[in-house]
């Protein structure tokens, strides 16, 4: 077993600062190549007390707030415009990175793309659902409005 610190959050591990124990292989072939964690050390308390100050000031810290966010995006529908060909199909795909802006650029708030979960690969206009854990134990879906950039 190896004894790593996560830099990233990773579904099912857990959140950036965490110090988790998983297979060798896993870490050496997955976790450290990726960036997403590094290898546990003694001095390595000092970036573990860095990497969760860092992710409480990206956190939403009232409860109340979270909820108020969640309300708004299950609320509005979110544009996002796409190259796409002419029966629809999407040149690409929609990433999570690209719901950032697009509920951003809506007004309806800052969301961190890595929080942004998209069930089913977007490769066609329409609508759609994005989920995005506000905390851990609130999520948002978001619908999504695909459409044809011109």
């Amino acid at each position: 077993m190896a004894k790593l610190i996560l830099t990233n959050e990773v579904a099912g591990l857990g959140s950036a600062g965490d110090v988790i124990e998983v297979k060798n292989g896993y870490a050496r072939n997955y976790l450290v190549p990726q960036g997403f964690a590094v290898v546990w050390s003694r001095g390595g308390e000092k970036q573990v007390a860095s990497i969760r100050a860092a992710r409480e000031s990206r956190a939403i810290h009232d409860h109340e707030e979270a909820v108020a966010l969640k309300d708004t995006l299950e609320g509005a529908k979110v544009r996002l415009a796409v190259k796409a060909g002419k029966e629809g199909r999407l040149f690409g795909s929609v990433q999570t990175a690209d719901v950032a802006d697009a509920v951003k650029a809506a007004g309806l708030g800052d969301l961190d793309k890595r929080k942004i979960h998209i069930t089913s690969p977007i490769k066609a206009t329409g609508e759609h659902e994005a989920t995005v854990r506000l905390r851990d134990d609130l999520t948002a879906v978001i619908t999504l409005n695909v459409v044809a950039a011109k």
